[in-house]
């Protein structure tokens, strides 16, 4: 009889009883581990909305700043700049690039001359909204040794005041050609062409829009009033 209830009576069942409860006890834990990762989901995005909007609102405005080049590149510089602005389409960024010129009209040896001149040698006008990439696209064009008004090396550039900018405008061929007249009022001139040619008179009055005087010259024993291209008189 005792060999019969051996089986019965052995411990050794005991053990997975002790597995099975220690398993369950093992079961509540997985819940509060999900919990945690709910909560990282939830607050991951957050680092997203913060930054990026910060940096990219940096000199958004549009404004006109100076590049340096190098001597007799100016429009080598503009050119280059250009095809840049075209190819990497950056037409919403950078917007115009100007070489300051003026023209010069001179009245000499009875002719009307127009010479073309830089206002500022070595120097181009681009106008831009300042950001890393405008900046980068500018400062690594071909001719441009850098912008005018950085702080420091890498640094962004102070862009100019509109009064400067409306000045160097002015200054280019916007406006009227600057005109060169090598006389004024109450100078005495001598006739080079038409019908009066080589009379001699005074300049009673000048009108640079129309490039012509008004000189009185005697005929006759009688000043009388003339008018006259620039052209058509000189200095005596």
């Amino acid at each position: 009889m005792h060999d019969i209830h051996d089986p019965i009576v052995n411990p050794e069942p005991m053990p997975a009883a002790d597995e099975l409860v220690e398993a369950d006890a093992t079961v509540p834990t997985a819940e509060p581990l999900e919990e945690p990762l709910e909560e990282a989901t939830v607050e991951a995005p957050a680092p997203e909305r913060v930054s990026v909007p910060a940096a990219a609102k940096s000199n958004v405005a549009k404004a006109w700043f100076v590049v340096h080049t190098y001597s007799g590149y100016e429009n080598k510089v503009k050119a280059n700049l250009e095809r840049r602005i075209h190819s990497m389409n950056m037409q919403e960024k950078i917007f115009r690039v100007l070489v300051p010129m003026e023209d010069e009209v001179e009245f000499k040896d009875g002719k009307r001359k127009v010479t073309p001149k830089k206002v500022f040698p070595g120097y181009v006008l681009v106008e831009m909204t300042m950001d890393d990439q405008s900046w980068y696209v500018v400062r690594n064009t071909q001719g441009v040794t850098g912008f005018v008004g950085s702080p420091g090396p890498g640094e962004k550039p102070t862009p100019l005041q509109d009064k400067e900018v409306k000045t160097i405008l002015k200054q280019m061929g916007i406006e009227a050609p600057k005109l060169k007249i090598d006389f004024k009022k109450g100078d005495r001139v001598k006739v080079t062409s038409g019908p009066f040619f080589d009379f001699t008179g005074v300049v009673d009055e000048i009108t640079p829009e129309k490039e012509r005087l008004r000189a009185l010259i005697s005929i006759f024993g009688r000043e009388t009033p003339v008018e006259l291209e620039f052209f058509q008189v000189e200095r005596v």
